[in-house]
């Protein structure tokens, strides 16, 4: 089997994983990626976790967080 076979058939559904990139968070939840930025920029955001200078999406706190919005 080629490496890159093994690493997808290893590789984490979006719908499975604890946090998203921006741009998964995208995909999964039809919001651009713009808003996304825009939206974990505010220091209150409950769903954003920095690592660095990397911006990751809390799934679980994204998905709870959407569900009590009406508009964004």
């Amino acid at each position: 089997m080629e490496e890159g076979q093994n690493y997808r058939k290893n590789e984490v559904p979006i719908w499975k994983k604890q946090n998203l990139s921006v741009n998964e968070a995208a995909v999964y939840s039809g919001i651009g990626i713009n808003k996304l930025r825009e939206m974990t920029e505010r220091e209150d955001c409950p769903f954003v976790l920095w690592v660095g200078q990397k911006r990751l999406i809390k799934r679980l706190q994204f998905d709870e967080y959407i569900s009590h919005m009406f508009s964004i």
